[in-house]
């Protein structure tokens, strides 16, 4: 029950700094491409970039045989980066702000949380991108679109969980980055993105049942591509698992926060 009081707390402190969460989500998305001619479009132009490189390769070389492929791909590819680019840049949220973290009053759980409302946005703003491609593939979705936002919570909350107890960890343990870089990669091949549930043999599907973003990325293509409402029952459970990946994230969070100052 302690643990479950002081995530509340927390989360009371979030909101009540949400001017300065909002503030620093700005600035991050601004500083994210300064300098960079094409500046913010560079929000749409990556997922695009990443896209074509994979529809070349799997859909031209290895020849996945699947109407509408990259699209497809598309529709699992976009929730893949908001969730890897968070957990990339969060894991160093706390290590690269030492300005703010030796501040007395500043709540360094903010760090986390800007890093993943940034790539939230830049997820959001790719959305209308997926809705073209689908629009001129006639794979206009429907009512399934509902239930949009309970899997944005359910990823959401499973996403930071995992970023306030990685970028806590990572300032007692640097080489965090460098493992979480290689577990990524495996991540994503592991997920049903780059090729459909079908492909994985029968004896092995089970395992995506242990996998919560191959779920998230199969509730995204039937809601997106196949246009059904995903299953609901998973859904609830993945909801489930976002709340106790926080729980157990804000933990760790509160365990090394003291040691913050000093480790940077």
């Amino acid at each position: 029950m302690a643990v479950i009081k002081t995530l509340v707390l927390d989360l009371k402190d979030l909101y009540k700094y949400r001017a300065l969460i909002w503030t620093l989500v700005i600035k991050e998305l601004k500083l994210r491409y300064r300098g960079s001619i094409l500046g913010f479009f560079w929000s749409f132009l990556n997922p695009l970039l990443l896209m074509a490189v994979y529809a070349l390769v799997f859909s031209v070389y290895m020849r996945i045989q699947m109407e509408h492929y990259p699209v497809f791909m598309f529709c699992g590819l976009l929730p893949w980066i908001w969730f890897s680019a968070s957990l990339l840049e969060g894991v160093n949220s706390i290590v690269g702000r030492g300005d703010l973290i030796t501040k007395a009053f500043f709540p360094p759980q903010i760090l986390p949380m800007v890093t993943l409302l940034s790539n939230l946005i830049n997820f959001l703003l790719s959305l209308p991108i997926l809705f073209i491609f689908l629009w001129a593939s006639h794979l206009v979705p429907e009512w399934p679109l509902v239930v949009l936002p309970l899997i944005l919570i359910a990823q959401l909350l499973f996403t930071l969980g995992l970023v306030l107890a990685l970028s806590a960890l990572n300032v007692h343990f640097r080489d965090l980055t460098h493992i979480l870089g290689n577990l990524l990669t495996l991540w994503f091949f592991v997920c049903p993105i780059i090729y459909p549930l079908k492909q994985i043999p029968e004896r092995f599907r089970f395992l995506v049942n242990f996998n919560p973003m191959a779920l998230m990325t199969l509730m995204y293509q039937d809601i997106f591509f196949y246009g059904r409402f995903p299953n609901f029952r998973v859904l609830g459970w993945l909801l489930i698992l976002g709340v106790v990946t926080i729980v157990i994230g804000n933990a760790i969070f509160n365990t090394y926060r003291e040691s913050f100052a000093e480790e940077i």
